[in-house]
C-alpha cells in the first residue's frame, strides 16, 4: 500500500506509515447501506420496510428505487462537501444483507461489494479515508432496530452459524481491501450487546485472528460491549487496534432537558460530559491506545432556543475530544431532519408522501431516536407502574426496565403495524416515478444545517486540528 496514505497505530496515535499523525475526524453515513427508521422515515426495521416497498412498488419499481437511492445518497458531491469542511474520514455502516442472503448463506453477492467499492473510491477522490463498519449482523448483535433486529433479543451471540457467517464475511472484506490505502480500517462489530458478556470476547478473538490472516496491515476498530461503552471484556491489547467508544449524551436525546441543566434527573454540564467521556475511554488511557469516538451527536428539535443548547452540547463535546487528542465520527451525515448535516427538504416529494406516517410515528413515539412517549403516556404509565410493583428487581440488559418497556411496546408493538401504512404511501407510484423520489436525497436539493456545518468547519480549522 502507499505508505504516504495508509494508516497504522503507533502507541496512542494513528499515523501514516511514512510518518505524520492523522486525527480521524468525520461522519457516519447512516441510513445508506444500513438503513435506520428515523433517518429516512420508515417505522420498525430496514428489512420490514423493504418488504413493504417491494409489495407497493413491485419488483421493478423496488429495484429502480434502491439502485438510485444508493447512488445519490452518498455521491461524489457529498464527499466533496465533507472534505470542504476539513473532515478527513467517513464511517460507512453496512448491513450484511448487501453481501449475502439468509437463504443462501456464505454465497457472496458481488453487487454489494461493488457498491462499497464505489463509496470508498468517491471518498478517496476527495482525500477522505473510509472506515467499513459492519452495522447489522445475521441474528442481530444487539437488541435494537439499528441492527435490523425485529425483536428485543440479540441471537447472534447464541448461534455459531451466525458467527461463522460474520467471520467469513470479514475474511472476504479483508482480502478484497487489504491493498486499499484509503481505507483507514475495519470496524468489526457495531455496538455489540452480549447480555451475558460471555460470548463476546471468544468471538472477537476468533474474528481478530481470521481478519489478520487475510490482512495484517489495516487498523481494526473494535467496539466495546453494551453498545460500545464497556471495555472490560478485553483480555489482550491487540497491535494496530483502536478501541472505539460511543459517547451519546442524555441532554441530546429527544427527551433531553436544558443544557447546561437537568435531564432525566441528572445535572449535565461540561464537567459532567468530560467525566462520562473519561469513564468511557478509561481502557484506552490505561492501555496507551488511541482514542476514537465512533458515534456521538444530539437530536435537533426545530426549536431555535433548544437547538442552540444542542449546538452548545456538541461544541463542548468536540472541545473535550480535542483536549484529549481524540478522533471522532459524528452521527449522522444525511437524513430527513433530526441529526443530519444535510437533510431531505420537508417539502420534497418523498417527505410529503410519507408525512402521514411521520405524524403517526411522532404521535405514538415509535422512533427511539426521534420521538418521545408524550402521546402514549396513557399506555406506558400503567405498564411501568405494574413492572415497578410486580418486578422491582427486573433490570434487563442493556439499559434497564423503563428502556426495555419502551423498546417492546413503542419500538416493536406499536411500530410494526405502521410498516403497512408506510408501504401504502407508495401504492400509486409507477415504476418510472421512483427515481424522482430517491432523488429527494440528492445533495443539490437537500437542505443544509448551516449552524452545524459552520461549527464542524471551525473545529477542523482550529490550531489543535491536524
Amino acid at each position: 500500500m502507499d505508505e504516504h496514505i495508509a494508516l497504522r497505530v503507533n502507541g496512542t496515535k494513528i499515523e501514516r506509515w511514512s510518518g505524520g499523525r492523522v486525527t480521524l475526524r468525520g461522519v457516519g453515513v447512516g441510513g445508506w447501506m444500513n438503513m435506520e427508521n428515523f433517518i429516512t422515515g420508515y417505522p420498525a426495521t430496514e428489512s420490514l420496510q423493504r418488504l413493504a416497498l417491494r409489495r407497493a412498488l413491485g419488483d421493478e419499481g423496488y429495484q429502480r428505487f434502491f439502485d438510485h437511492f444508493l447512488d445519490v445518497f452518498f455521491a461524489d458531491e457529498d464527499a466533496a462537501l465533507l472534505a470542504s469542511l476539513g473532515l478527513n474520514c467517513v464511517r460507512l455502516p453496512v448491513n450484511y444483507h448487501h453481501f449475502e442472503d439468509d437463504m443462501a448463506p456464505f454465497e457472496m453477492k458481488e453487487e454489494g461489494f461493488q457498491l462499497l467499492d464505489r463509496a470508498v473510491e468517491r471518498a478517496a477522490r476527495h482525500g477522505l479515508y473510509s472506515i467499513i463498519d459492519l452495522h447489522a449482523l445475521p441474528g442481530a448483535q444487539n437488541q435494537h432496530w439499528h441492527s435490523d433486529n425485529p425483536t428485543h433479543w440479540a441471537t447472534f451471540w447464541n448461534h455459531k452459524h451466525f458467527q461463522d457467517r460474520v467471520v467469513n464475511l470479514w475474511e472476504v472484506l479483508a482480502r478484497r481491501y487489504r491493498h486499499q490505502p484509503w481505507i483507514a480500517g475495519y470496524n468489526l462489530v457495531n455496538e455489540p450487546g452480549d447480555a451475558r458478556g460471555t460470548a463476546i470476547w471468544p468471538f472477537y478473538q476468533r474474528l481478530y485472528e481470521a481478519v489478520r490472516a487475510m490482512d495484517p496491515a489495516h487498523i481494526l476498530f473494535v467496539d466495546g460491549n453494551r453498545y460500545s461503552t464497556e471495555f472490560g471484556i478485553f483480555k489482550d491489547v491487540w497491535p494496530n487496534t483502536v478501541y472505539a467508544c460511543h459517547d451519546y449524551s442524555v441532554p441530546g436525546f429527544p427527551d433531553g432537558g436544558d443544557y447546561p441543566g437537568v435531564s432525566r434527573g441528572q445535572h449535565f454540564d461540561r464537567d459532567a460530559l468530560e467525566k462520562q467521556f473519561l469513564e468511557r475511554t478509561r481502557y484506552m488511557n490505561e492501555t496507551g491506545t488511541p482514542i476514537w469516538v465512533g458515534e456521538f451527536g444530539p437530536i435537533y428539535t426545530g426549536d431555535i432556543a433548544r437547538d442552540e443548547m444542542r449546538y452548545r452540547l456538541l461544541g463542548d463535546q468536540l472541545d473535550i475530544y480535542s483536549e484529549h487528542e481524540a478522533g471522532w465520527s459524528l452521527w449522522t451525515y444525511k437524513d430527513i431532519g433530526l441529526q443530519g448535516l444535510v437533510y431531505a427538504d420537508p417539502e420534497s416529494a418523498y417527505v410529503r408522501r410519507i408525512r402521514p406516517v411521520l405524524e403517526a410515528k411522532a404521535r405514538l413515539g415509535v422512533d427511539a431516536w426521534g420521538s418521545t412517549d408524550a402521546g402514549v403516556r396513557h399506555i406506558m404509565a400503567p405498564i411501568e407502574e405494574t413492572f415497578r410493583k410486580e418486578f422491582p428487581d427486573f433490570q434487563p440488559f442493556p439499559w434497564g426496565q423503563d428502556s426495555w418497556i419502551a423498546l417492546v411496546v413503542r419500538h416493536i408493538l406499536l411500530a410494526e403495524p405502521l410498516v403497512g401504512a408506510f408501504g401504502r404511501c407508495f401504492d400509486d407510484v409507477r415504476a418510472d416515478e421512483v427515481e424522482g423520489l430517491a432523488d429527494c436525497f440528492r445533495l443539490a436539493v437537500c437542505a443544509r444545517r448551516e449552524r452545524l456545518l459552520e461549527l464542524l468547519a471551525a473545529v477542523c480549522a482550529s490550531p489543535a486540528a491536524d
